[in-house]
């Protein structure tokens, strides 16, 4: 089956009786990096890491799929997460906003409407 990396709350909330979440209070880039490791290790990204137009300077929250099971190194996976980590570093340099609570929880939720499409492909 598979795994969803998050920092996003609502995911957490909503979404563990459907499947694995595991749950890590760090920043988007924290998220990627945690999929970038466990990519090494011999799983493989299920879901785009730069997936809906939100940009990674216009949201804090971040939710990705990746398979339980091991392999060997998936090297498209390990280009996808690489390429979304230099963007998303990019455009944390350009981040000028700092967000209200409400603004906040819609970001939480356009991240769990996004994931939520990608679980319910899967089941």
């Amino acid at each position: 089956m598979a795994t969803i990396i998050t920092n996003n709350p609502l995911v957490l909330e909503k979404m563990s009786s459907k499947i694995k979440i595991d749950f890590r209070e760090t920043d988007l880039k924290g998220i990627l990096i945690e999929a970038r490791n466990r990519i090494h290790a011999g799983h493989k990204l299920l879901s785009h890491p730069l997936s809906g137009s939100v940009k990674p300077n216009e949201t804090n929250y971040k939710s990705l799929m990746i398979s339980d099971e091991k392999a060997k190194l998936d090297l498209d996976s390990l280009r996808i997460i690489e390429s979304a980590i230099e963007t998303t570093l990019k455009f944390l340099s350009m981040r000028k906003y700092k967000w209200e609570s409400k603004v906040l929880d819609d970001f939480q939720e356009i991240d769990f409407t996004l994931i939520s499409s990608a679980v319910e492909s899967m089941i």
